[in-house]
């Protein structure tokens, strides 16, 4: 693999870190900044909705640039915000950097992905859109353990240093390694054409929907623990590490699934991602059991990944940089419809284990969507070749 995917990994590294080392720092900041710790999730919230917002925009304003330049000013930002927001003298001025890099982040995963893609032949595609997601699962396992770590010891700025020193070396890899080229064929009419697809619209319903059940269970998984499982508060860093590293396997799990068939990736990850959903309902009264589950679970949600990924870069071949991005921001709508409706079944008085009916029938919904696009894939009729030319008449 490239060196130069391995550098888009690092940036996706560093942009999982900081989209979820900040639960972990939300006391400190609230006491900081003498607010409530629901006020203070707003920088969990606004970074999402940053997310799902500035992916297409950001991605639309840099249609004509090349993608390697999009990359550098796209990590140049992510830098520039998180040294902002060590320096952040208020509340407000660290929720508009946080607002800034989640501009950063949307582009950046969808546009390094094509770039990966096209850093390697044909079949090792998937492969490396897998490697490059990678690092946001090694964040979960890796950079928020160490990031929450530092911030608890050094004061919760430190670990938005740390952050941007990990986006300065992304930069660095960047600049060395991705080759110059690659600029979007058709500017931004030809990316914004992708739209007029019906299939590459049930790729973004998918998404959204296949991926939801992910953050619906992982949002409320510490309460399911402790209060329906029985474990104490101690041991679910532990647990919770566990799932990353069975989210990080499934990433290159899932990258070689979608190379050799994206679509049936994409049924097989979604079915299994709904049925360990509904299976964590009965393990989630074992000790073992819901361990083994739940290192299952984070496995094929991960292993979703790359095969919805390479299913929006097969429907927009011709212009993937926007689809990708606005892949992007459908995985992060995901992951605001799955802990939102998560939340209203807690709050309903279903108890904690209603976040896993609900992504068991998100997961379902995501499912359905697939199998549609498949299907209308099947009966779509064949492109009839141009008729041809009749001879002229020869005249004698």
């Amino acid at each position: 693999m490239p060196l130069a995917v391995l550098a888009l990994a690092l940036g996706a590294f560093g942009i999982g870190t900081t989209e979820f080392v900040i639960a972990g720092l939300l006391p400190d900041l609230a006491a900081d900044f003498h607010t409530s710790i629901p006020a203070a999730g707003l920088l969990v919230s606004g970074y999402a909705f940053g997310c799902v917002v500035g992916a297409p925009l950001v991605t639309a304003l840099g249609a004509r640039l090349p993608r390697r330049t999009m990359l550098l000013g796209l990590m140049a930002l992510f830098v520039a915000a998180h040294l902002l927001s060590a320096l952040a003298p208020s509340f407000g001025p660290l929720l508009a950097a946080r607002v800034v890099a989640s501009f950063a982040h949307g582009a950046y995963m969808g546009i390094g992905s094509v770039v990966a893609a096209e850093l390697v032949r044909p079949e090792k595609r998937a492969s490396a859109v897998a490697l490059m997601f990678a690092g946001l699962s090694l964040a979960n396992v890796l950079g928020v353990p160490l990031g929450t770590f530092v911030g608890q010891q050094f004061g919760w700025r430190a670990t938005f240093w740390m952050v941007a020193g990990v986006g300065v070396l992304a930069l660095a890899g960047i600049a060395l390694l991705v080759p110059r080229g690659g600029r979007p064929a058709g500017g931004l009419r030809g990316e914004l054409a992708v739209f007029r697809s019906g299939q590459v619209w049930l790729t973004l319903a998918m998404t959204t929907l296949g991926w939801a059940p992910a953050l619906a269970v992982i949002t409320y998984v510490a309460p399911l623990l402790t209060d329906v499982t029985g474990f104490g508060a101690g041991a679910v860093p532990l647990v919770m590490t566990l799932l990353g590293v069975g989210m990080l396997g499934g990433g290159f799990a899932g990258g070689r699934l979608a190379g050799r068939a994206p679509l049936p990736a994409v049924y097989g990850t979604l079915a299994a991602l709904a049925a360990t959903s509904a299976l964590l309902l009965p393990a989630a009264h074992s000790k073992i059991a819901v361990v083994a589950v739940l290192g299952l679970f984070g496995l094929v949600a991960s292993a979703a990944i790359p095969a919805l990924q390479m299913r929006v870069l097969d429907k927009a071949a011709e212009a993937p940089t926007m689809a990708s991005a606005a892949n992007v921001a459908a995985f992060n709508l995901g992951n605001t419809i799955g802990p939102a409706l998560a939340g209203l079944a807690i709050g309903a008085g279903f108890g904690y284990t209603s976040p896993l009916w609900v992504g068991a029938l998100l997961g379902a919904a995501g499912l359905a969507v697939a199998l549609l696009s498949g299907l209308l894939e099947r009966t779509a009729p064949a492109p009839q070749d141009a008729p041809a030319t009749e001879p002229a008449p020869v005249t004698r």
